[in-house]
């Protein structure tokens, strides 16, 4: 349905002229030829280890269960080799220095095996649609922290990025799947494995996907997130509300926490940037989440280039029912035994804090796949210089509703020797559910008091 929608406003804002453009249209013309319509190069690497683009997996490429886990159209592969601390020289030209530093930081235990290359990225044709029209309508504001002309399309405003900051825009503006909700388990394990699983109640709205959001609400919305917690019982009834905006120059993110025990609503201005992640133990920032969320206005950003990578990839074996968060779960790292990578080309970005400037993270790396704009793959650094956690989203396609997505997210501290791991799915009742309705009134903050009853 709001595919349907988007693609009647798209088709009616190619008719409107006289906007400038981001790329020209010459170039957008590339979208849907020599590149995917995305914005990946659609051709293989010279010696075929990465092959073509060729639409990625089709809505039936595995059973789906009636919770709404995926099937793996890939179980009976095996791996092409296994890199180990042992074998590392090897590889290191294919590898980030956040990947190198995670077999050194765990020599005995860590390894990434790395299975055949499928391009498996894929969206609805309306949002390959909006990707042409962001192409030559959309440009940065001053600043870079925000959006001109990205109302009408309302994905992927940068499909031929052409700095840093735009491929990051990329990113967090990416088709997620339309309103979602979903019920996910946050673990922070201690160094000897063992860990208390917080479980959240999330729901995720877009303003297509909001009938009754106001016009002039909407026209600068980006995202609404409601995050409630719903175990254990030390935490059970506080919840989180974010509203997320396209032009953050002149619209912040607006964040409100409801706490149970005081029952009151308070605004929470710390959910942003550095400020502490919800039930994380202090192993990750507000901003870490996703990855990276929120404004971007404290960094500098520099476009390093494109490279080949291993990133974990078409990873169903960890979004599988049939694991217990146990058997994913250990000390230092999650099981690598259970992920897989494949050789993707990647974005290579790199953030530097602005002077004058306060973040936890002086600078930070991210490698963001060419085919799905996710960033699998993310270095930060203290203000010493020196590497101090590092990120994997275990990305795989959700080829029944054509959305890009992953089996969990983890960011690593290898000072700490403990790590987080967000999103994890396999021993609750359903998978996320896609295309639920949404209310306006339910995203705000006079909602999170019914929300947050025990």
């Amino acid at each position: 349905m709001q595919a349907h929608k988007l693609i009647t406003a798209l088709t009616l804002s190619l008719l409107a002229g006289g906007v400038l453009a981001a790329v020209s249209p010459e170039d957008a013309a590339r979208l849907g030829t020599s590149l995917t319509p995305l914005g990946a190069e659609k051709a293989g690497n010279a010696d075929g280890s990465i092959p073509a683009w060729t639409g990625g997996l089709g809505k039936g490429a595995a059973a789906v269960d009636p919770r709404g886990f995926l099937g793996d159209p890939f179980a009976g592969e095996q791996p092409l080799f296994v890199i180990t601390a042992q074998n590392l020289d090897q590889h290191q030209d294919k590898l980030s220095t956040g990947q190198v530093a995670m077999f050194k930081r765990y020599p005995d235990t860590y390894k990434m095996p790395v299975y055949t290359t499928h391009r498996t990225a894929a969206v609805p044709q309306a949002i390959y649609e909006a990707a042409k029209i962001s192409a030559v309508k959309t440009t940065l504001l001053d600043g870079g922290n925000g959006l001109k002309g990205f109302a009408d399309s309302r994905y992927y405003p940068f499909p031929i990025p052409q700095n840093g900051l735009e491929v990051v825009w990329n990113h967090m503006t990416r088709y997620r799947g339309g309103n979602q909700r979903r019920n996910t388990v946050q673990a922070t394990p201690q160094t000897n494995g063992s860990f208390t699983p917080v479980h959240f109640q999330e729901d995720v709205a877009v303003p297509l996907g909001i009938a009754d959001l106001p016009a002039d609400k909407a026209a600068n919305a980006l995202l609404f997130f409601k995050q409630r917690v719903t175990a254990p019982a030390r935490l059970a009834g506080n919840v989180l509300l974010v509203h997320d905006s396209i032009d953050q120059v002149a619209e912040p993110r607006m964040a409100w926490l409801y706490n149970a025990g005081q029952r009151r609503v308070r605004r929470a201005p710390q959910v942003a940037y550095d400020g502490p992640g919800t039930a994380a133990d202090g192993l990750r920032t507000s901003d870490n989440l996703d990855m990276f969320n929120g404004a971007p206005d404290r960094y500098d950003w520099k476009l390093v280039g494109k490279r080949e990578l291993y990133i974990p990839y078409n990873n169903y074996r960890l979004d599988s029912p049939q694991l217990k968060y146990a058997d994913i779960l250990q000390a230092g790292h999650t099981n690598q035994d259970l992920a897989r990578y494949e050789l993707h080309r990647v974005w290579e970005v790199e953030a530097t804090l602005k002077s004058g400037e306060r973040n936890i993270y002086a600078k930070r790396r991210f490698f963001i796949d060419e085919d799905s704009w996710q960033i699998a793959v993310s270095e930060h650094y203290d203000g010493r210089g020196q590497l101090w956690r590092v990120g994997q989203s275990m990305l795989l396609q959700n080829y029944a509703v054509e959305t890009p997505a992953n089996a969990f997210e983890a960011l690593y501290d290898l000072l700490a020797g403990r790590y987080v791991a967000s999103g994890l799915k396999n021993e609750e009742k359903r998978s996320i559910e896609f295309g639920v309705p949404a209310s306006i009134k339910d995203f705000t903050p006079a909602a999170l008091r019914n929300a947050g009853v025990r």
